[in-house]
């Protein structure tokens, strides 16, 4: 058992300094939510231009049918579909049209989220609701509805976008960073769950995505201290789509946004004492203030 679990760490780490091969995406059918704007909509334009077939899912359905004429305009194959995806039967139900409309979803990307940002004891009860409905329900409907189709093929691919705030605790998110961390819990769980199956299904890759700040407009008031540290910088949407996207056809296990913060988090924030954790937040100053919108 030692053995076996040294030689899978040494691999990993090797994976980190030499990444996989990139794979076509060309004769896949990919499900993202949220694609009426910021990252989704970036993700599912870049992911169209290498050749896959991109459905697109939104509850707002004039901003969702701009994205695919976007792509359908750079001749690229692109569905429009609107759901509310705090809605376990309104999700069954696309999962259903979809199938049947275009095809078995092989690469799910549960985009979709919002984040109040403000103190824990400024949020309504209506706020946090919705946020846990649409971060944390959302994954979990989405998974059930379209997981099936991937375990009778055996393979497929389910990304989850979860982010820093789900690795490290951040003032004015509270419950954001509650939402985060469920979202890595949930990936972790189901890729147990998929193992130990009698199948095992190893051939249905997780992939969690943990950006820290991107311009995407949810973070509307970023506080950055070094604003030239690399890892410390808020990052444009074209780099954090560009390495979603390449995170994906690799089938990395995990990524950060920027990706230094990946070794910052494994060999250095981790193992700190949570007073630790108070002094180098501190120094660095890097977080969002509150806002209302």
């Amino acid at each position: 058992m030692l053995l076996r679990i040294l030689y899978e760490t040494l691999k990993s780490v090797f994976q980190v300094i030499v990444p996989p091969s990139p794979k076509d995406v060309k004769d896949d059918i990919i499900l993202i939510t949220g694609t009426g704007h910021g990252m989704g909509r970036e993700v599912a334009v870049r992911l169209a231009r290498l050749g896959a077939t991109l459905v697109c899912v939104d509850i707002n359905s004039a901003n969702n049918e701009e994205t695919a004429k976007i792509i359908k305009q750079e001749k690229g194959k692109a569905h429009a579909y609107r759901c509310d995806v705090t809605n376990r039967a309104a999700v069954m139900e696309l999962a259903e049209k979809v199938k049947r409309e275009v095809g078995d979803v092989t690469i799910l990307v549960n985009n979709a989220g919002i984040m109040p940002c403000k103190p824990l004891l400024q949020q309504t009860e209506q706020e946090i609701r919705l946020m846990n409905d649409i971060n944390i329900h959302g994954n979990l409907w989405m998974i059930q509805a379209f997981l099936p189709a991937m375990i009778s093929s055996e393979r497929g691919q389910i990304v989850a976008m979860s982010s820093m705030a789900g690795l490290m605790g951040l003032g004015n998110l509270v419950p954001y960073c509650g939402s985060k961390y469920a979202v890595r819990g949930i990936m972790d769980a189901l890729a147990m769950e998929l193992h130990m199956d009698p199948r095992r299904l190893d051939g249905i890759k997780l992939t969690t995505i943990c950006p820290y700040m991107v311009d995407t407009g949810l973070c509307k008031k970023p506080r950055v201290r070094f604003q030239n540290l690399r890892s410390n910088r808020v990052v444009g949407v074209d780099e954090a789509a560009d390495t979603i996207v390449d995170a994906i056809r690799r089938e990395l296990t995990d990524i950060t946004i920027p990706h230094e913060l990946y070794y910052v988090n494994k060999f250095l924030y981790v193992p700190m004492s949570r007073a630790a954790k108070h002094i180098g937040y501190e120094f660095f100053n890097a977080g969002v203030d509150a806002h209302d919108d």
